[in-house]
């Protein structure tokens, strides 16, 4: 499985504002707004943590995942990351490369806010060639603008930032895990990991 990002956050989504107000960092001085790329940087960072320990796209991007095989054709294949708003397309390779892309009305998202999955309609998802992969496209994402990200979330990232920028000099010593109220904040947003059964 691999899983790429075909558009990136644009800085304007970010909370650069909101990130210097937590920080108090001062304003009126001539060096205003040359902290901003570091911010942006450690947002950046922050959310990049927080999404992997979660599962959760924060703010709206397009995706791509590439798969040699499905884990259950009757099932459905269980997407790795949520909310997903929209499947773009849905495409199979053959053993040379060579796409095909699925017809929309042979496939359905089922929306799940821990595990949304693609599944077939009236059949199975359609069989994979041998030494072939399937390519899907799809958005994922709370919104597109930081307002939509659900405030528990929002406030993780903002610690996770605070930590990020105060230990900027120290090269990541002191980091060895998230802190304990980053955990607790986006404990209850972390996906279960289900051992057995087709459709995990």
């Amino acid at each position: 499985m691999m899983l790429t990002e075909l558009t990136a956050v644009p800085g304007s989504a970010l909370p650069v504002q909101v990130m210097k107000d937590h920080l108090r960092l001062g304003t009126g001085f001539t060096d205003v707004g040359l902290q901003d790329g570091l911010i942006e940087t450690h947002l950046r960072a922050a959310i990049a943590a927080i999404e992997g320990r979660t599962g959760k796209a924060l703010l709206a991007r397009r995706f791509l995942l590439r798969l040699s095989r499905w884990r259950e054709t009757k099932a459905g294949h269980a997407l790795p990351i949520a909310p997903i708003s929209l499947v773009v397309s849905v495409m199979l390779l053959d053993g040379n490369g060579v796409a095909t892309m699925v017809p929309q009305d042979r496939y359905r998202l089922e929306p799940d806010m821990q595990r949304p999955h693609l599944k077939g309609v009236g059949t199975a998802l359609p069989v994979l060639a041998e030494s072939g992969a399937v390519e899907i496209t799809f958005d994922a994402g709370f919104g597109t603008d930081w307002a939509t990200v659900p405030d528990d979330l929002a406030q993780a990232v903002m610690l996770l930032a605070a930590e990020f920028y105060e230990q900027r000099h120290d090269g990541g010593r002191g980091l060895p895990a998230l802190p304990l109220a980053v955990q607790a904040l986006i404990e209850r947003w972390r996906t279960v990991r289900v051992l057995g059964g087709g459709g995990a």
